[in-house]
């Protein structure tokens, strides 16, 4: 079900759009693509120029290669359009830091400490923060649920697939630990 349908007159102001793409490359890697783009619906005014209604205020890509067990192997980053050229995109090759980091296992804290804050780009930050979900997404399937000696990725990652669940009783029965 949508929301409901705003009962107050409004107008849009801003629009984010985040996306992801997963990739399965001929070498046995695997690419995230992300993509993060920022646009006004009226004219904006930046210290460095106007942007027109529509055109992006933000326009940044990352890509993250990463091997079978989601350990990071690269990365690229890339920032089209920013609200300071030449001072924004200078930090795109700090990402490369991430390379080692385990996708599954700590990433989001690795990423803060050697990229948060002053030490990396907010939005770009922000974007590989949502990396580790698409990763796991774009894994799905690759293996069927009740193979393997792993469990599957997605349990024990959110309530409804908590190892103690009727859910996972259901349909992960392998993987069941008993009630809480």
């Amino acid at each position: 079900m949508p929301l409901s349908t705003p009962t107050v007159p409004r107008e849009r102001l801003h629009v984010r759009r985040i996306s992801y793409e997963g990739y399965r490359r001929d070498d046995g890697l695997f690419d995230i693509d992300a993509r993060l783009v920022d646009t006004k619906d009226q004219d904006f005014e930046l210290l460095t120029g106007t942007r027109a209604a529509g055109e992006p205020v933000h326009d940044m890509h990352v890509r993250i290669t990463v091997d079978t067990e989601l350990t990071v192997r690269d990365v690229e980053a890339h920032t089209e359009r920013m609200p300071y050229p030449g001072a924004c995109d200078r930090i795109v090759g700090d990402y490369r830091k991430l390379i080692g980091a385990n996708l599954l296992h700590g990433f989001r804290v690795r990423l803060r400490e050697a990229l948060g804050g002053v030490r990396g780009c907010t939005h770009i930050t922000e974007l590989l923060g949502g990396v580790p979900t698409a990763a796991v997404q774009t894994f799905a399937g690759l293996r069927r649920e009740g193979e393997g000696r792993h469990k599957p990725y997605q349990l024990d990652r959110c309530h409804a697939l908590e190892t103690t669940t009727d859910t996972v009783r259901t349909y992960y029965p392998k993987w069941y630990r008993g009630a809480a």
